[in-house]
């Protein structure tokens, strides 16, 4: 059986904590920052844990992870 290819978009967009969480980033940090608060724009800084609904989905596109 030969090896699994990672999903490339997604080995780019998700990362799997050291408890094997997929993780993602927040969307709305790229542009048009001015009038978000500080506040906002310091949450949007965290990533955030994945549902368990996509889990498994992950899991096909980041085989090694």
């Amino acid at each position: 059986m030969p090896k699994m290819k990672t999903h490339r978009g997604a080995k780019k967009r998700l990362m799997v904590s050291a408890g094997g969480k997929p993780r993602r980033f927040r969307a709305g940090k790229s542009h048009l920052l001015e009038h978000k608060s500080s506040t906002r724009r310091r949450r949007l800084r965290q990533a955030a844990v994945l549902s368990d609904a996509d889990r498994h989905r992950i899991k096909r596109l980041l085989p090694y992870a």
